[in-house]
């Protein structure tokens, strides 16, 4: 059994036009953006990834039009700005709400819980991967890796972060971005919507009161291994095990002066870890070292390494 062209998605007809130009007004306003944002460049072709952030600013995704105007300012063919436009997923291809509600669904925050938010909201949404509202307000989509793997599982807003997220959490987020109420993400400034996100991601500069100062950047666990890189003395605990009961924030945290705490093996530095009888914590039920033949071996725990008739 065969299949027509037209089944298979496949166009034997007249090829596709050019696309049209902005309007005169518009134009006029994304070239003034565009000769800003082309200065900033030895070679004007690297401004190529800040122009498709403006041009998808203007109308919420790259259109043609946003694409004929970047190969124009750029003298590149249509053809190398589509290359570009279609490889980063960042460049919407359609239009879509005014918030992007991204749901990571990579291994870590899959297990902890983010596929289980993902099917929520779309249930709760009633739309599918990609799909939008129909108040026009919120684009849902599962997202590869957000590299905030320390607070999973993670939703991203417009590429802000919204850490530690339930199921709950989350369909009570997208209630309020629906209702028209100012939302602050878990580090940085309140939301802006999808098309001023993607001017402040061309390069030009947040205008909102105070939403510099607002700013945020990594959390505290990002930060321990920066911090011992400067030699500076990090907690035992990078997060509070699961045992159930309060804790004094102030108390936890180590003195300055105090000595390096130097954490025995039953201890578990994370709240994800699941505690397991090793011959640490169960003295009675040590595990020997066994030979190659699956026997174990006379040395018993204290060997270190080969034996001379073992060789290296």
């Amino acid at each position: 059994m065969t299949t027509s062209s037209s089944e298979r998605g496949v166009s034997l007809g007249m090829p596709e036009l050019p696309a049209p130009a902005y309007p005169d007004d518009v134009r006029v306003r994304l070239e003034a953006d565009a000769r800003e944002i082309i200065a900033r460049y030895p070679d004007s072709r690297s401004a190529l990834l800040p122009l498709l952030h403006l041009v998808q600013s203007e109308e919420g995704h790259v259109t043609r039009t946003g694409m004929r105007f970047c190969a124009d300012v750029l003298d590149l063919t249509t053809a190398e700005v589509t290359a570009v436009a279609t490889f980063y997923t960042m460049y919407r291809r359609r239009p879509s709400g005014d918030y992007q509600v991204g749901v990571c669904t990579n291994t870590l925050c899959a297990v902890m819980g983010g596929d289980a938010i993902f099917e929520g909201l779309q249930e709760y949404l009633g739309v599918g991967n990609g799909e939008t509202t129909d108040d026009g307000k919120i684009t849902l989509e599962h997202i590869e890796c957000n590299a905030a793997c320390d607070f999973a599982p993670v939703v991203m807003v417009n590429w802000e972060f919204f850490d530690n997220q339930t199921v709950q959490s989350a369909k009570r987020l997208v209630d309020e971005l629906r209702a028209g109420h100012t939302v602050s993400p878990t580090r940085g400034a309140p939301l802006c919507t999808f098309k001023e996100t993607a001017r402040i991601l061309a390069g030009f500069p947040d205008e909102r009161e105070g939403a510099v100062e607002a700013s945020g950047g990594a959390g505290p666990a990002s930060l321990v291994g920066l911090r011992l890189a400067r030699g500076e003395t990090a907690p035992a605990r990078v997060v509070h095990p699961r045992d159930g009961g309060p804790h004094d924030e102030a108390q936890d945290r180590a003195p300055s002066d105090a000595t390096p705490h130097d954490p025995s093996p039953t201890e578990h530095l994370s709240s994800h870890d699941a505690p397991q009888d090793t011959s640490a914590s169960d003295p009675s039920h040590p595990s020997p070292t066994t030979t190659r033949d699956g026997g174990t071996s006379p040395r018993g725990l204290d060997a270190a390494g080969p034996t001379a008739e073992e060789g290296e």
